[in-house]
Parts: C-alpha cells; structure tokens; sequence
C-alpha cells in the first residue's frame, strides 16, 4: 500500500514493520547495522528500538562474546512480545510449533493421525491450539496451517493419502478467547516450503524461485519477490495435475493423464510390477534405499526422468532463476543424477540449455512447510495496521 494511503495510525507504523522485516530476515542484527539496511541515522534507530521496546516488539540484548573489543547488543524478538501458531498437518501426523518475530518455529505438541477421521484430527489439533492460547491470553496473533493437500480458500479439497474431500477448516482456531479474534490462513505445503526456501533457504536472494515437493503426488509455487503465486483461492501450484503423464491413467482428483501418477511412490510400484502403496512417501524412500539391482535402477530411471522433464516445461512456463526440491524430489534426484539431468535439459527451449536455471535441494528439508507456515503468519502480524492493533493491546 502506498504510504499516502495509510491511516495515521498505519504510517506511524511504518518506520516499525520496516525494522522488523530487517530483524526477521537478519536474526541476530546489530542497531547499527539495521539502521544502515534502513538508512537511517544512530539516533533515529535508537528512538525507533526504543519505541519497540516499550510496544514489547523488539528487544537488544548483548551479542555473544567474540573476543575483545566493545561490547556490542543485537535485535531480537521481545520475550513479551506477539506470537505466531503454525500447524502442519502430513498425511500420517500433525505438528504444532509457536513462533516469534525473528525466533524459529518451536515444536511444542505433536501426534500421530492414526485411523482418525477428520473430524476427529481436527477436533485434536483445535485442542492443542485452543490450549496454548489460553496460555498465553493476547499474544497469539495468527494461526497458519500447512496442509499436505488440495486447499481451496478454507476448505481442504483433496487429501489423497487419507482419501478425505471437502473438509471445512475454518473451525480450527477455536472460539474466540478473552474476547480476542484470531485470524487464521490456510496454505498447501508445497507452496509454504517454496516461501521459507525463498526466504531463508537455499533460493534466497532469488527474485524468481520455483520450487517442487513431491511426497504423494508433486505440488509446489512459483515465489516472486519473496511472496508465493497463491491463485485467487490459494489453490495454485497444484503441478502434479498438468497432463504430463499417461493419459490411461486416472488420477484421483478426477482428471486423466496427471504429472502426479509419474513422479512417486505409486510410479515406482508400477514399474516394478508391485501392487499400488497404501503409504506412498515410505515406499519409495524403501525402494530409493535398496541395493540397486537393475529392475530397481530402472524403475528409479523412468520416475527421474519423468520427474525432471515436467520440470523443465515448468521453467519453460515461468521463467525462475533458480529451481529448489524438496521431499522424495531430493533422493530421486541424487538416486538417478544423469537421468534425471537429462531430462529436465531436454525439456528446455533451445535458448534456455545454455543457461538453465539451475536445481538445488531445498535447505529446510522436511521442515519447510512449518517454517514457511509460521513466516506467513508472521508476516500477517507484523503489517502496519496488526502492528498498531498490538500497540492499542499492549497500551
């Protein structure tokens, strides 16, 4: 929002979420150095950590010793200051962290989903979450959950492993406590790993990052700036459903010939002639794990290279600087290096081969979804207009 159209209110807060957005994406910064990201002078700084201090948003405490010389503090989150929930619900468990400005995401309930169904899971997770906010009346701010799924707006469209379709998440927070409201975001895995790999991890400083997870089937995001492409419902980035593959096969969405019946553990089950997996993710990592005779080679060979031509019809498409993997998308990639290469460089249009984007494997491993869920709710809370909320809170 342009800064003339913010309320009083907002622009008095704008010199603040700018700090913070330095504090966050620099744990650890010193007043000095955040002042020079800002341009800003000494003096400014101090009244603007000043002023945090007292709205219990940031505090400066001494650095670690690293020899001698002056003595020298560093910003970080305000032991009394907002806090931030993210759940991450997997097709066999569910996982709850509680996080704050520049702090990572602290796991501090979790469970196995069992033969729960979903209003069951839900009813657990809402208990969890219910709990810790009555701990700490006021100071959770937002709730994201990352779900291993379809999700469109609030409503969980498609969870293959589990077999569950339209399931209402808007329930999840739970009631209002002490009169205050929680505001609650719900996102897709893959695209909440693409953000904390944009942000944090092996794609930061990237303008463009794409990013692909595979687990049960292939999802993912294009990153811009930092910000994912979420759709007008966050049901963007659904890739493992562009007809890249077999058009014989029916996918479970509905659609026929789906990128995500080639690039998983059930592809894997087919080209060794193996009944289809009721837990696909283990399968494979079972099969990427065995001693490579030649059926096994092969089997790894065709998911490789299905793997890495769809992807490269995908930089075709977006045009990123930069390609990050993450789930069964790492070891399949480092089980059949030259297959895999192979294809994605055949996929390319002629004058991208010479300067493809280049892939790495994720950074966050199989905590990026929970780390991106709880930048997200971060970033909901540090706006201009949540930021003045709090300080009204606090006062």
């Amino acid at each position: 929002m342009p800064q003339d159209q913010r309320s009083p209110a907002q622009q008095r807060w704008f010199g603040a979420a700018q700090l913070i957005g330095v504090v966050r994406a620099e744990p650890g910064i010193t007043r000095a150095a955040a002042a020079h990201r800002l341009g800003i002078g000494s003096g400014g700084a101090a009244d603007l950590v000043s002023r945090l201090r007292r709205a219990r948003l940031l505090d400066e405490t001494p650095a670690p010793a690293t020899g001698r010389g002056r003595p020298t503090t560093v910003l970080g989150a305000h032991p009394d200051g907002p806090l931030v929930l993210a759940v991450e619900l997997r097709a066999g468990d569910w996982r709850l962290a509680v996080a704050g400005i520049g702090t990572e995401p602290r796991v501090v309930a979790q469970a196995v989903n069992g033969d729960h169904g979903p209003a069951q899971l839900l009813a657990d997770v809402r208990e969890a979450v219910t709990g810790l906010r009555r701990r700490e009346p006021g100071r959770i701010r937002a709730v994201a959950l990352s779900v291993a799924g379809t999700v469109s707006d609030r409503r969980l469209v498609q969870f293959t492993n589990r077999g569950w379709t339209d399931v209402d998440l808007s329930g999840l927070v739970g009631p209002p406590t002490a009169g205050d409201e929680v505001p609650m975001l719900v996102g897709n895995d893959a695209t909440l790993a693409g953000l904390a790999e944009a942000r944090t991890g092996a794609a930061r400083g990237s303008r463009t990052a794409l990013h692909l997870l595979v687990a049960v089937g292939l999802g993912g995001t294009l990153v811009v700036d930092g910000e994912p492409v979420t759709g007008a419902h966050g049901a963007a980035g659904e890739y493992g459903h562009v007809p890249f593959g077999d058009r014989d096969l029916l996918c479970p969405c509905g659609a026929r010939g789906c990128w995500d019946l080639g690039v998983d553990g059930r592809a894997l089950a087919r080209h060794l002639g193996e009944p289809a997996p009721e837990d696909p993710v283990g399968y494979a990592r079972e099969v990427l794990a065995r001693a490579p005779d030649d059926r096994t080679r092969r089997a790894v060979e065709s998911v490789a290279t299905a793997l890495g031509a769809g992807m490269g019809g995908l930089v075709n498409l977006h045009d990123p600087d930069v390609v990050t993997l993450g789930g069964l998308a790492v070891p399949l990639r480092a089980a059949a290096p030259e297959a895999f290469d192979t294809a994605y460089r055949d996929g390319l249009m002629a004058f991208r081969k010479s300067s493809a984007p280049e892939v790495r494997d994720g950074a966050h491993g199989d905590d990026g979804p929970l780390r991106g869920a709880a930048q997200w709710a971060l970033d909901h809370v540090t706006t201009e207009a949540s930021l003045a909320q709090w300080a009204r809170y606090v006062g």
